[in-house]
């Protein structure tokens, strides 16, 4: 005979109907329940800015002032201010000014005195007598040089007691403007030894030709 092997027990757990209606029904209610409390609090839940008046600032809070620690920033103790310290004029020793030194004066000849007294030499006779070294060349116009001209213009000049020309016109023209009107401005720069008349310096006139010649 074979033995027959014991059995083992096996439990079956089985919820009734109406146990499973009710968790249902439950359920149901419940979530009915939390879909109305979200549907009411929904607006509620988020953060809405208050809205602006355009034009007027918000106020702005100031912001708390730092202890006061007593030490620098490298934990040094920072030095008690000094007191001002009053300034007392000095006495500065300058050197004296140089005593001024006398000039000497320029011998002047006087208002009414000749010529010759002036130490300017006269003319032998009537007529004025140009000072050597005191008679510049005239400068050669460069119109005239381009065009070729040449020629000799009469220049009578009149001379003050003085030996400064009045004067100075053109006697005989040379065929060129340009050559005579620089003869006359040559002229006017000279100097001349003035015309006397018993020894006195008196006005006279001369004619004198002045050259242009292209080398």
């Amino acid at each position: 005979m074979s033995a027959q092997q014991p059995h083992e027990p096996h439990f079956t757990f089985r919820l009734p109907r109406t146990a499973l209606r009710n968790a249902a029904i439950a359920f149901g209610i419940g979530l009915l329940l939390f879909a109305i409390v979200w549907w009411a609090g929904r607006d509620d839940g988020f953060y809405t800015p208050e809205a602006t008046v355009p034009g007027k600032s918000l106020p702005v809070e100031a912001l708390p002032e730092p202890l006061s620690t007593g030490d620098g920033a490298s934990g040094m103790e920072e030095p008690a201010p000094r007191p001002p310290t009053e300034e007392r004029p000095q006495l500065v020793e300058e050197k004296p000014m140089p005593a001024p030194v006398p000039e000497t004066p320029v011998p002047t000849a006087p208002a009414n005195a000749t010529p010759a007294a002036a130490g300017i030499p006269l003319a032998p006779g009537d007529v004025p007598v140009p000072i050597p070294g005191q008679t510049p060349a005239p400068e050669y116009p460069p119109s005239a040089m381009r065009n070729g001209a040449e020629g000799t213009v009469m220049v009578r000049v009149e001379v003050g007691a003085d030996g400064v020309p009045t004067s100075v016109d053109v006697a005989q023209r040379s065929g060129s403007r340009d050559l005579d009107r620089a003869a006359v401005a040559a002229v006017r720069r000279w100097r001349f030894q003035p015309a006397q008349r018993d020894g006195q310096a008196v006005p006279g006139a001369v004619t004198v030709p002045i050259d242009f010649k292209m080398r």
